[in-house]
């Protein structure tokens, strides 16, 4: 009995572990596609919406998703996906997108916004922290009380 007071807090730290590499990996995207200069006009081809809760009595949450493809300096035509866009950016419009080089190319349509994504990124891996210190806590804590 006394493994799961160890396998849960392991499996939640484990999980914000991931979460927070995730979390940077993005970041470090978009500060790649901002900084590096390149930019396309990008013809946005597709826009839908998903939406999730709204059972029970729960609110529901809508995103907006656009499907924009450009050009890239070299030739090559890149189509991506990208959520949390302006619900001004219709089918067919043409957009300003940012892009890194090289055999990967990672795109974004989001304004440069350095300082907000940060913050961001730091809040969230701010939460993440606090969840694997007060799991590391839980265990020690227990192990503690009740392993004298």
């Amino acid at each position: 009995m006394d493994v799961v007071f160890y396998v849960v807090p392991g499996l939640m730290m484990a999980g914000a572990v991931f979460m927070a590499d995730r979390v940077v990996r993005r970041w470090l995207q978009l500060q790649g596609a901002w900084t590096s200069g390149l930019t396309a006009e990008a013809r946005c081809l597709r826009t839908f919406t998903t939406t999730h809760g709204g059972g029970n009595d729960t609110s529901v949450r809508t995103r907006l998703h656009h499907v924009y493809e450009f050009i890239t300096r070299d030739g090559r035509a890149v189509r991506f996906e990208e959520d949390g866009g302006p619900a001004t950016v219709l089918e067919g419009d043409f957009v300003t997108v940012y892009y890194s080089g090289g055999p990967q190319v990672v795109a974004t349509a989001h304004a440069p916004r350095p300082v907000v994504s940060a913050a961001g990124t730091l809040a969230i891996l701010a939460l993440l922290g606090g969840i694997v210190v007060f799991c590391v806590g839980f265990m020690v804590t227990y192990s503690t009380a009740f392993h004298i």
